[in-house]
């Protein structure tokens, strides 16, 4: 076989104009069906079998080789963001108010690449390759919808790879480590309920903003004062709620967050630890407090061993100098759903080039890849596939 990367490089040119094409016509969450419909129509055409899973977006593809091997499924989403597009470019968002601002059109791309340059090699193939083009990774619904429907089944997979863009990294460049890569995320629910009142007389109140911003700051010293300095973990909230008018103070607050840890032990006693501190805060405040802890994602977590074989078949693409170590995000993945089922292993693609301003990080208005980036998300995405059959992962 060939140098893959030769060849994912000498599909640039339709890989840039499929995901241009996907970058003009994005999709929200479960409702990708224009590019479910396109996804589809290529594979087709590259002589590999379309198979239905059970849901109205997303698509799975399965390339049989003509020797016998293990069965590897690829991972890419397709789903955009409502996000509304600033980027002066011609392929700008068609859609008002929705963008790819997360990269997905040039996973997708990479993954559709990585297809067409396997499905040429069909006669060589040791084994199956499933491509996975998921729906709905924005609202963390997708991977866990196809793995009910038994997406890793029939044929049953044996590994599962994936990749995510980063504007931190050039293109060119794959961040691939042993361990966690993105962290787990949960999602918290608060209201504190007081007694409301006049603000210019609260000693006649239970005052519950006063209550939730001493929470707030409370619950910052479990990350301080309860969490290994080393080890790693974020409670955050991102919206608070309470009040209509600048002299009342009102009956309750409400607030919603986010916490983010990798430590598995560290997740499982986070709710207790959180509940512990809002009650005793609320009750000395006077006020009473209802909290729900919601745990959504596990940690992206690449097993050691199948990682450091990545390692080696992914410095095969991009060199020695191409590959590097990452920090861990604090970030989420639906991917880690995955990963909960088989053994797998997600990976950074660079995508960033501060020369042609390309530094913007997801989700912004503004956010763009290096088009460079593909053929090296193809071909990383190939190898692995092509090479998990011929190789120890040990």
């Amino acid at each position: 076989m060939n140098s893959i990367l030769e060849q994912a490089t000498a599909l640039s040119p339709q890989m840039i104009e499929i995901r241009r094409d996907l970058h003009r016509f994005p999709e929200l969450s479960f409702k990708e069906y224009r590019t479910t419909r396109y996804i589809a129509a290529i594979l087709a055409q590259a002589g590999i079998e379309v198979v239905p899973w059970g849901g109205e977006t997303g698509v799975v593809g399965l390339l049989k080789g003509d020797q016998p091997g293990p069965v590897v499924a690829l991972r890419a989403d397709i789903d955009g963001l409502p996000v509304n597009e600033e980027n002066d470019c011609s392929y700008q968002s068609q859609q008002p108010g929705v963008m790819h601002a997360c990269g997905h059109d040039a996973h997708t791309a990479c993954l559709l690449g990585a297809a067409l340059i396997l499905a040429a090699h069909r006669s060589s193939l040791a084994g199956t390759v499933k491509f996975i083009f998921q729906p709905a990774e924005e609202i963390n619904a997708g991977a866990r919808l196809m793995l009910e429907q038994g997406v890793l089944k029939n044929p049953n997979v044996d590994a599962i790879f994936g990749l995510h863009n980063t504007p931190t990294l050039p293109a060119g460049q794959i961040g691939c480590k042993e361990g966690p890569l993105m962290a787990a995320v949960d999602t918290t629910f608060l209201t504190i309920k007081g007694t409301g009142g006049h603000g210019g007389i609260p000693q006649k109140t239970k005052d519950p903003i006063t209550a939730a911003a001493a929470v707030i700051q409370g619950l910052q010293t479990i990350v301080s004062r309860q969490v290994d300095p080393l080890a790693a973990a974020v409670i955050s909230f991102g919206t608070i709620q309470g009040g209509n008018a600048n002299n009342v103070i009102p009956e309750k607050v409400e607030l919603t967050g986010t916490v983010r840890t990798f430590d598995a032990e560290l997740r499982r006693e986070m709710p207790g630890r959180m509940q512990g501190l809002i009650s005793g805060i609320a009750q000395a405040m006077g006020t009473e407090a209802e909290f729900v802890y919601r745990q959504d994602l596990p940690a992206v977590f690449n097993p050691p061993a199948l990682a450091a074989w990545c390692r080696r078949r992914l410095a095969a693409v991009v060199g020695e100098t191409g590959l590097v170590t990452p920090i861990p995000s604090m970030g989420g993945e639906d991917f880690a759903l995955f990963q909960e089922q088989v053994p797998g292993v997600f990976f950074w693609l660079g995508v960033g080039n501060p020369g042609k301003g390309i530094v913007h990080q997801w989700h912004s208005p503004c956010f763009d890849i290096d088009e460079a980036a593909l053929p090296y998300g193809a071909a990383a995405l190939a190898q692995l596939a092509y090479d998990y059959p011929l190789t120890s992962h040990e």
